[in-house]
């Protein structure tokens, strides 16, 4: 399943990529943790600060990247605070030798606090403001979240995990009761473009307020896609939560409230596709290094429990402010 070739990013071919696009680079270049692409930090003759990511190859197609971009400079003249690619002569997806690559301004933050509530209604705005946006017009190329990719593609991709045979027959018997169950949920209505993937490690927080630093994975979705990361602890933290979310997310765009119902479902899909994604990204060796308990007895026993505990709460009654705080 390899689908990569970074081993031939060198920082000697780095520099000569940058600098044929008018980055010099007076500093050495500092690998950011990043996976599924390539991310250095470096700063010019002028001590400025940059970050520069290298798209991994056959992951998305040019005309999806270039849509990110496009999404995330909309924002940025919006004046929503999203930290998007700088541009030369009007381009900001770079070609070089074969890779494709963009530079960022470099932003700092500090995590955001998913328990704080005064930063759960400020993010709430934050993200209001991003989807009444995202709802003026759709994507033309990134895909939509959706069952297929992210439920019976990934099983494909899992099969080819090397699992133990006696734990094979139990993990995918829970797996297809997960997959069947979410099938039959995963309805969506109305469907925008999205930040993707807004969990609390892609969100830095200053003292002027969050903010996003890459939009990788913005797809089209339910808004529910967006906020239902930022929930944890048990169902009344979540509600009270929730609340505070929509408080601040309400006075930019309005939230549909039947799309409480996606949540267990988007929550399946994203635990499946996460397997999917180790498995198929497991011959880049930054993956062994980074991830050593996975494809393991133990990693696979724990995903068992982990399906059985999410079948039994997509069996729960749907949250919901209706039940009260």
């Amino acid at each position: 399943m390899a689908d990569f070739s970074f081993q031939e990013l060198s920082p000697e071919f780095i520099l000569d990529a940058l600098e044929a696009h008018g980055f010099y680079v007076a500093s050495g270049l500092l690998a950011l943790n990043s996976y599924e692409n390539r991310v250095y930090q470096f700063h010019d003759d002028d001590k400025v600060k940059y970050v520069t990511k290298f798209y991994r190859p056959q992951r998305w197609n040019l005309a999806q990247i270039q849509e990110e971009h496009d999404f995330a400079l909309e924002l940025e003249h919006e004046e929503v605070p999203m930290v998007a690619p700088l541009q030369r002569d009007g381009e900001s997806v770079f070609h070089y030798k074969g890779f494709c690559f963009a530079v960022f301004p470099c932003r700092g933050g500090r995590i955001f606090e998913v328990d704080n509530l005064d930063q759960l209604e400020w993010m709430g705005r934050f993200v209001g403001r991003m989807h009444a946006i995202g709802n003026r017009k759709p994507f033309i190329h990134r895909p939509a979240i959706n069952s297929d990719e992210y439920l019976l593609q990934a099983r494909d991709i899992i099969k080819t995990a090397d699992i133990s045979q006696g734990l094979k027959l139990p993990f995918f018997t829970v797996l297809d009761q997960v997959i069947e169950l979410t099938l039959g949920q995963y309805k969506p209505g109305k469907q925008i473009r999205l930040h993707g993937d807004c969990h609390a490690g892609n969100i830095l927080w200053t003292d002027a307020g969050p903010h996003f630093v890459d939009l990788d994975d913005c797809r089209t979705g339910p808004a529910i896609q967006d906020l239902w990361m930022m929930l944890s602890g048990d169902r009344q933290n979540k509600l009270l939560q929730l609340d505070t979310l929509l408080m601040g997310y309400e006075e930019f765009f309005s939230f549909e409230h039947s799309e409480l119902s996606l949540l267990e479902s988007l929550r399946s899909m994203r635990l499946i596709n996460y397997m999917a994604w180790l498995t198929k990204r497991w011959q880049d060796p930054a993956f062994p290094r980074n991830f050593p308990w996975f494809n393991t007895e133990k990693y696979w026993e724990q995903q068992i429990l982990m399906l059985k505990e999410q079948y039994a709460t997509m069996q729960e009654p749907v949250l919901s402010l209706n039940q009260g705080l």
